[in-house]
């Protein structure tokens, strides 16, 4: 089992709150991660995509009763969402009775229904955890390239080779189409969906212009912003927005979209190992998309993240303006070359970042002139997480 960062992060959770929510994309480890934390304590797993499950919950008040001094797992809550408003008379019973943090721990594939119920219901009473596919930081140094290629989600990073890989995440993603997609949003055919995703995987790191894609699609640009909204709150799709600084410059307002994963974006694109990606067009906006999944798994809580780029051409990949009131600009090059564009020293004028870097693929860190160092990936991490 590799070990996740944010196992302290939920135990820690747990000591404060009387329920942690773990959000994050199906497979990604949530099960595996909340059961082994459980091990250790009494501790009930109910898996809510299970009919025999659901039925011991057909009257949850007296159920949980029966488990008052347990910690209770409810996987997929999304099946159950009218759970969150017995939990909240639970959970304030048991607080007057002395038992205030560590009840229950729920698991969700999604934030959309997560985040809605929970917040209505469970104001002050519930934490809520981000769980990522796995980074940088979670590796060896010597498989950052293995990540790349086949992404963060467990099964396909740890396949036995990349064939295994590849058609792991092939199957993730018919799922994805036909069974998970339904369960949230509008239903519509599995291969429009699929065609939509191969558009957004072709457009990756690009501007979303949704006529364009509306038109080839042959369905209203509403709709197919339905479908994006969709996919970016399931957590598989990122849409980086514009920074907007009154600063007198014509700036561009489109949001950017990636998807979130580069082993998933390989797949729709029927990349199978490294050799295929270094030739394919796609590869820069791969790594670039990569290194802000990364870097924004270890920002700290409350960092804005967005892109700068104006109608002259000056640009900064990926702007992160931190609690603190920092900003750093952040350029990301796929090479071992790292030398920046005349438009990123014009964009970080017009900014007036605090720090400025360089994301590369090579292994030295150092300056290239005043205020701007190149930096590999995880050292760059690692500094975001001493802030």
């Amino acid at each position: 089992m590799i070990d996740r960062k944010i196992r302290h992060e939920i135990e820690n959770a747990l000591k404060r709150q009387p329920a942690v929510a773990i959000i994050g994309p199906r497979q990604v480890g949530k099960t595996t991660l909340a059961i082994d934390i459980a091990k250790d304590r009494n501790s009930l797993y109910l898996d809510l995509e299970s009919y025999q499950d659901r039925e011991k919950l057909a009257d949850p008040i007296f159920f949980f009763e029966q488990y008052k001094d347990s910690l209770v797992i409810l996987d997929e809550i999304h099946r159950m969402p009218e759970l969150f408003q017995t939990l909240r008379g639970v959970i304030d019973k048991g607080r007057r009775e002395g038992r205030r943090n560590g009840r229950f721990l729920i698991l969700g594939s999604a934030s959309i229904d997560l985040l809605k119920q929970s917040g209505e219901t469970l104001a002050g009473r519930i934490g809520y955890i981000d769980m990522t596919p796995l980074t940088v930081s979670e590796i060896s140094p010597d498989d950052i390239i293995k990540l790349w290629v086949r992404g963060g989600f467990p099964d396909s990073f740890l396949g036995l080779t990349d064939q295994d890989s590849f058609l792991i995440r092939r199957d993730f993603i018919k799922t994805y189409l036909e069974r998970e997609i339904p369960q949230f949003g509008p239903r519509a055919p599995a291969e429009t969906l699929e065609r939509l995703w191969m558009m957004l995987a072709h457009c990756q790191g690009g501007m979303l212009n949704a006529s364009n894609l509306a038109s080839n699609l042959s369905v209203a640009s509403r709709t197919v912003g339905s479908y994006v909204d969709l996919l970016v709150d399931l957590l598989l799709f990122r849409r980086l927005k514009p920074l907007h600084n009154n600063i007198g410059k014509r700036l561009v307002k489109t949001p950017k979209i990636y998807i979130r994963d580069s082993g998933l974006l390989h797949a729709l694109l029927g990349i199978k190992d490294y050799n295929e990606l270094a030739g394919h067009p796609v590869m820069g906006e791969s790594w670039e998309g990569f290194v802000i999944e990364n870097i924004l798994s270890v920002a700290p809580i409350g960092t804005k993240a967005s892109f700068y780029r104006t109608s002259a051409g000056a640009e900064i990949d990926l702007v992160l303006e931190m609690p603190a009131g920092k900003i750093w600009a952040i350029e990301i090059k796929s090479g071992i070359r790292a030398k920046p564009s005349k438009g990123f020293y014009n964009a970080i004028e017009d900014i007036g970042s605090d720090r400025n870097f360089i994301v590369y693929a090579g292994k030295d860190t150092y300056p290239i002139a005043e205020n701007i160092e190149v930096i590999p990936l995880p050292n760059i991490m690692q500094l975001i997480e001493k802030e």
